[in-house]
């Protein structure tokens, strides 16, 4: 029993993927963001699951002991970058979404909040690779599902304000919808060439005002 004792208290820590504490000082604020920025920079060179903490101590010029005082793993790393790309992304939605006013203009921030996501990701290839990366980690998808929840509940306003007589839970179920597929589409539309991927998303944003219209009438 001992010995299963010592052997438990061995075991490491499943991974959280968050990071140990966010500094406020301004020399913590600098070597939080510099790790962040070298990770950013081997990511885009090698892809996330080349990543190495060896390689951010090298690069950032840190001591082992400087960088898991902020992440204590390298997905902690991920999902903090992942997390800010997708501030960025909520920020969109929720620009977009404020300037609706009726059915029509639902359907026009839909199709701007759709070419917004495919630039995006365009343009961000860490970004990119850490979303593709979400497939296989189950911590990034947590991070995805609370993303993709907060989009939904945020068109889920909209359409109460617009249709306040449809049930609650009809219109919830087309906001989570309508926000799934539209993700799968920039998902889809990135990973084919520019020219392609432009074409799949024009085709996309025709099919998305008709449903939306199906749907909401």
């Amino acid at each position: 029993m001992a010995k299963e004792a010592v052997v438990k208290r061995r075991r490491k820590p499943k991974p959280t993927g968050q990071p140990r504490r966010i500094p406020s000082q301004q020399r913590g604020r600098e070597r939080f963001e510099r790790i962040l920025s070298v990770a950013s920079d081997l990511i885009e060179r090698n892809g996330s699951d080349a990543l190495k903490m060896s390689e951010i101590v090298e690069k950032a010029e840190l001591s082992f002991g400087a960088l898991y005082q902020y992440f204590p793993d390298k997905t902690a790393i991920i999902r903090t970058l992942a997390e800010r790309f997708n501030e960025q992304g909520r920020q969109c939605v929720a620009d977009e979404l404020a300037k609706v006013t009726d059915a029509d203009s639902l359907r026009v921030a839909l199709g701007v909040i759709t070419d917004e996501y495919y630039a995006f990701f365009r343009r961000e290839p860490v970004m990119r690779d850490i979303w593709h990366a979400t497939h296989t980690d189950k911590l990034l998808q947590e991070v995805d599902a609370e993303d993709m929840e907060f989009h939904a509940q945020a068109l889920l306003s909209v359409l109460k304000q617009l249709w306040p007589d449809r049930a609650e839970t009809e219109l919830l179920a087309i906001a989570r919808l309508t926000m799934q597929l539209l993700a799968a589409a920039v998902r889809y539309a990135v990973s084919l060439d520019e020219k392609e991927g432009a074409e799949a998303i024009a085709l996309f944003r025709k099919m998305q005002v008709a449903d939306i219209g199906r749907l909401l009438g």
